[in-house]
């Protein structure tokens, strides 16, 4: 009995280890020619932590990267909403979120599965054919090559091949503007007095975001539509922006730049008969609140679980994975990422008097931090 995983990313690496831990042969198909090491995703939930613990994943995360006990909502006016995490104590054991680099995950859990006989990684691997049978799945490589297994789980990403192979559509919407992040080492704490690791400035010219790893801080601005490529990304477009956050004499240090598209999109299924959508590929969603990855891996341990009860105990409950997930997608991720947005390109004075009476009232901040650490998601997914 072989799982086929396509994508080697923390969504397909998660659900490897998961089902490798139960004795199930897993076989990874990457289409890049080593790991992946995309730098979009560097939140990691406290209920996610919860789930890497498994793997011991978690502490390996906290030394790799910077826990942040606390977030904060700002204006440059100098209102401030700050929540802290410490709150969930009773909740999770990791009332924290850890910073690091997504691809950081990667290598532990890639290096992890390379200890079981049971499990390979194949690199250089694109998919670009599914087909299926009552019993078995086949996924044709862009090489030629075919393999089959038993199931086949797709985590390929936004693009995800396997996604367009089984003919599922991806419902919703592209923002018109494009996000760009831009990293650099100034500390900003030196300039913004108590400023949080996590930081959302909201502002009707130009929100941006702040956001801390280990080794630098990570700034997010919305772009405008008429901008060109090669303005945004420039130094000097980078250095004007960075000017706007906190002006200073001197030139910002930029050690990464990207720019991407930012959607709010979520697969009209998750399932097509001996094939599943996860991460990415089953759901798109804008990165404040940092959600996506943390609801693909989710995903990842949800589907896991339940192909572990049916390969080994021959349990039919397969279908619960989508009743369980997709719900989750399109009423809690996509609302609050959205409203997330919206929140902070408006400066809504209705929207910073509720954030500051519920960050004033205990019972409102911990209802409030159930949601966005996304304990909330997970304990309803899990009564579906």
């Amino acid at each position: 009995m072989t799982v086929l995983i396509a994508g080697a990313g923390p969504v397909g690496l998660c659900a490897a280890n998961a089902l490798a831990d139960a004795g199930i042969a897993v076989h990874v198909l990457e289409a890049e020619p080593a790991l992946p090491e995309n730098l979009r995703a560097s939140t990691f939930q406290p209920p996610t932590l919860d789930l890497l613990d498994r793997f011991g994943a978690t502490r390996k995360l906290i030394a790799m990267g910077r826990i942040a006990p606390r977030v904060q909502y700002r204006n440059r006016a100098g209102w401030v909403a700050e929540f802290d995490f410490g709150m969930l104590a009773g909740d999770t054991a990791h009332p924290y979120r850890v910073q690091c680099e997504q691809f950081r995950l990667n290598r532990v859990l890639a290096d992890r599965l390379g200890r079981f006989p049971h499990a390979q990684i194949d690199f250089g691997a694109e998919v670009s054919d599914v087909a299926q049978d009552a019993g078995s799945v086949t996924v044709r490589l862009k090489s030629g090559k075919a393999l089959t297994g038993e199931w086949l789980i797709g985590a390929d990403g936004g693009r995800s091949r396997v996604r367009e192979a089984l003919g599922i559509a991806l419902e919703g919407f592209t923002w018109p503007e494009r996000f760009l992040v831009a990293s650099t080492p100034f500390d900003f704490t030196a300039a913004i007095p108590g400023l949080a690791d996590v930081s959302y400035f909201a502002d009707e010219k130009q929100w941006f975001f702040l956001l801390r790893v280990r080794d630098v801080w990570r700034v997010m601005f919305p772009t405008r539509r008429e901008e060109k490529d090669d303005e945004i990304l420039s130094d000097a477009g980078i250095e004007a922006r960075l000017q706007q956050v906190y002006p200073r004499e001197e030139r910002y240090e930029i050690t990464h730049r990207t720019l991407y598209s930012v959607h709010q999109r979520v697969a009209a299924s998750y399932r097509g008969g001996r094939a599943f959508l996860a991460g990415d590929a089953a759901h798109l969603n804008n990165p404040l609140g940092g959600m996506g990855m943390n609801g693909g891996i989710h995903d990842a341990f949800a589907l896991a679980d339940l192909l572990v009860g049916s390969i080994r105990e021959g349990r039919d409950g397969l279908d619960a994975y989508e009743r369980a997930r997709r719900p989750v997608a399109l009423e809690y991720v996509n609302h609050i990422s959205s409203a997330n947005k919206r929140n902070l390109e408006t400066n809504d004075p209705a929207w910073r008097e509720q954030m500051s009476r519920a960050a004033a009232d205990p019972h409102l901040a911990k209802e409030y931090l159930l949601k966005i650490s996304m304990i909330a998601s997970l304990r309803k997914a899990r009564c579906a």
